[in-house]
């Protein structure tokens, strides 16, 4: 396979998309006050829907994330109620994609939570979790929500493994553990049949979603890869990474062949992460640096170059993190076809940041809305764990966003079951969830351990003892064993 070297000069061709420009939201629309985290994990920390924005937010004490109605812009009361139920850093969230009142979050206490938000809103602290998931004996870093399916949800720990939790069982049901490192990134297919994973062991690896098998495996020995994701339908990948040369680097594969890139550049040499999103209605690529203002963005096409570069957004602010609004929540009168929420964490803001197409026509444009993913779950748990996919249900933004049949959120009424990792059941040894929890249970097994060094020491002595006694009777000429 030839590897295509991508020209930086831009080569000029006819495009629907080649005027689109970036509009960063007033100071009204902006959120303002917010604490926004300063944990250095390489996540967005940020989740958006239609409904509701949530970001993670800086505490002492254990974690937490703010939810916030998407209306309601403005100046953020400090005091304003939190999601505050996990014991240690919260390090990822992500929306359910068919229930806008449903999130996930993972933590370095080890755990993934499930939250229902109240309709408006939050009033006061949450604390309670309508589901609690425990299987991992590490921190959780990344959560990803199956495409097609509401009931089905990924995790990915720093014990190098995935779970696939069925969240209409509230248990775990399949582990993935064919990473010798700890997973950096996940995405998956439109279908969900393929999950796409980059590792710190520096491969590229394609998996079947429900079994675990490694379908194909790239060695990145060039570079090392940090961000994946799926382009639609395309059968490709996108990675971005880190180049031998320390600069930011990006490639293209094939979903099918590994072997080699289709395409790879590198784009400069900022040291901050690439964090890469892909449109599958408009087929446009956006690049985004973690630590600079930039968003760039490219037209993904079927021939050479295969990336066509269209225009970069400019902005001296940096970003730690990027929430993304899913379609059904753009404003398609403003001809509007993907909005970012950029955390600015020097000014404690949340900024909106629109990708506009240019038109002079009001009325609807069905040529840069086509038929998008809807909210509806094309299947079951149950179904997707018998081996059924289906694509996802489409839905038409011309008529505005209406869910015909609100779907709603039951927590299973559970029964204890074991999960067995290395033969030790996690949920009868439930791993420490802060620092100072595991600082404590460190002592004590320091104190349990002199103890038994001390009752050992005393059991050899009381022997030495016995055998001298032992010896003195045999010795004895009055004395016959």
């Amino acid at each position: 396979m030839t590897v295509t070297k991508m020209s930086w000069r831009p080569t000029y061709r006819g495009s629907k998309f080649r005027n689109v420009y970036g509009k960063a939201g007033s100071r009204e629309q902006c959120f303002d006050g917010i604490p926004i985290t300063k944990n250095v994990h390489d996540n967005h920390f940020c989740a958006v829907n239609a409904k509701f924005l949530a970001i993670v937010t800086e505490s002492a004490g254990g974690g937490s994330f703010l939810v916030i109605p998407v209306t309601k812009s403005g100046r953020i009361d400090p005091h304003h109620p939190k999601v505050c139920g996990h014991q240690g850093n919260v390090l990822d969230i992500k929306w359910n994609p068919f229930m806008d009142d449903v999130i996930a979050s993972c933590s370095e206490d080890c755990s993934v939570r499930i939250w229902q938000i109240p309709e408006g809103g939050l009033r006061r602290h949450m604390k309670e979790a309508v589901l609690e998931l425990y299987g991992h004996s590490r921190r959780v870093g990344l959560i990803e929500w199956h495409p097609t399916c509401s009931g089905i949800l990924f995790s990915a720990a720093y014990d190098y493994r995935i779970i696939i939790w069925n969240l209409e069982m509230g248990e775990a049901v399949r582990m993935i553990d064919c990473h010798p490192d700890v997973v950096l990134c996940m995405s998956f297919n439109m279908d969900g049949s393929l999950l796409a994973t980059s590792c710190k062991d520096k491969k590229l690896r394609v998996i079947e979603a429900r079994s675990g098998r490694v379908l194909q495996e790239a060695n990145c020995k060039k570079h090392k890869v940090n961000k994946v994701v799926f382009l639609g339908n395309t059968k490709r990948l996108l990675t971005t990474g880190v180049s031998q040369w320390n600069t930011r680097h990006i490639a293209l594969w094939d979903q099918e062949d590994l072997s080699l890139p289709i395409m790879e550049e590198e784009i400069d040499g900022l040291s901050g992460l690439l964090f890469p999103f892909y449109d599958a209605d408009t087929h446009m690529l956006y690049l985004a640096g973690k630590g600079d203002g930039n968003i760039r963005y490219y037209e993904v096409i079927p021939e050479k170059p295969h990336l066509q570069y269209l225009m970069e957004f400019r902005s001296p602010d940096p970003q730690k993190g990027l929430g993304v609004m899913p379609k059904r929540g753009l404003d398609v009168g403003a001809c509007e076809v993907f909005r970012f929420y950029k955390l600015v964490i020097q000014r404690s803001l949340v900024e909106p940041i629109s990708m506009i197409v240019p038109r002079r026509s009001e009325t609807y444009q069905e040529d840069i809305y086509p038929l998008t993913p809807g909210t509806q779950p094309a299947v079951t748990a149950q179904e997707w764990l018998s081996g059924i996919n289906r694509d996802p249900v489409l839905m038409s933004l011309k008529e505005g966003y209406q869910r015909r049949t609100p779907l709603v959120f039951k927590a299973p009424v559970k029964e204890r079951k074991s999960v067995m990792v290395k033969g030790i059941d996690l949920l009868e040894n439930v791993p420490p969830r802060t620092e100072n929890e595991l600082l404590r249970m460190f002592f004590r097994q320091q104190d349990e351990l002199r103890r038994l060094r001390e009752e050992i020491t005393q059991k050899d002595i009381r022997i030495r003892q016995l055998e001298l006694q032992l010896n003195n009777l045999r010795n004895s000429p009055n004395n016959v064993i």
